[in-house]
């Protein structure tokens, strides 16, 4: 993990922990502790430039909601002294806001934005549809320390029990129209009318998309999109689609190429390095899809498996 966290990691383990155990002993077992939530000390992610931020040392403690109402405002209190005392920790005002005692509830409902059952433990398919990606990789992020009750760490691993199976199967389809939308159609057109503009925006539209598609894949929740691509990275241990990717956000939209064409539905350009990473790209989605059982064909025009995911 990233400096930050291990910081914060000895200052619970030299002062928070020390701090419950002699003065709220008797509520110890209900206490959850640990490093998650916004901030990229929480993904491993901080580095230098990110000490002028939401950046500091401090840890987050966990209440249900009738423990917040029974003793939550002394352990706020005292866990607050603790951080002005401590010689160890320099903490941002926002991030001050990020750590600290809170309910479970609080900490689920505000990152994912909506009201969560945490102690009944369900999500129902409409919340799971509402939900932004990025939103959920961050409800999972970083570590618990201590979780005797274990209703954080239950409802944290029913999140990371990944999204249900038809849930799953329509964010792929969404992800699939896009990409095939806006890189194996519209850039051409864009391209063939001259509109380089418009033609970038498609290229970048399909970026996102074929990343998402790997993450989807992966059955892993794609990060705040400037950790996106890093992420990614992690998680190709091959590396070569991460190549792709790199190649796709590098390449220029190619006007010379496209000099003298028509469009045609048909016609597939190889002459334009975007088109042809693209196509790369969506090889190898078809493949991950197949290994799946997603699909049993091999074209790589990703419009065609919308419907079969879906079915």
């Amino acid at each position: 993990m990233s400096k930050a966290f291990d910081s914060s990691r000895r200052f619970y383990d030299a002062y928070v922990a020390e701090m419950i155990k002699d003065k709220f002993s008797q509520y110890e077992d209900r206490i959850a502790v640990g490093i998650a939530g916004e901030g990229s000390d929480c993904f491993g992610y901080d580095d230098f430039m990110s000490r002028d931020h939401d950046f500091g040392t401090g840890v987050c403690l966990w209440l249900d909601d009738d423990d917040m109402k029974e003793f939550g405002n002394e352990l706020s209190e005292n866990y607050n002294m603790l951080v002005k005392e401590s010689t160890d920790t320099v903490l941002t005002a926002r991030l001050s806001e990020r750590r600290g005692v809170m309910t479970i509830h609080d900490y689920y409902s505000n990152i994912l934005g909506v009201d969560c059952d945490v102690k009944c433990g369900i999500l129902s398919e409409e919340k799971w549809l509402s939900f932004d990606h990025a939103c959920l990789a961050t409800a999972v992020n970083g570590e618990v320390f201590r979780d005797d009750k274990g209703i954080f760490t239950s409802f944290r691993e029913l999140l990371l029990d990944y999204y249900p199976e038809n849930v799953w199967r329509i964010r792929i389809a969404g992800e699939l129209h896009k990409f095939s939308a806006a890189l194996q159609v519209n850039y051409a057109r864009c391209m063939t009318r001259d509109d380089v503009v418009a033609a970038r925006l498609c290229q970048m539209q399909g970026l996102e998309a074929a990343m998402e598609l790997f993450f989807l894949m992966n059955r892993c929740f794609a990060p705040y999109y400037k950790w996106t691509y890093r992420r990614l990275c992690e998680l190709d241990i091959e590396g070569r689609y991460a190549s792709l990717i790199r190649e796709l956000s590098d390449a220029p939209c190619d006007r010379a190429a496209w000099t003298g064409k028509r469009y045609s539905a048909n016609y597939i350009n190889m002459g334009d390095t975007v088109i042809v990473i693209a196509e790369q790209l969506a090889k190898a989605v078809v493949r991950m899809m197949k290994e799946h059982n997603l699909i049993g064909r091999d074209d790589p025009y990703l419009e065609l498996y919308v419907n079969e995911v879906l079915n």
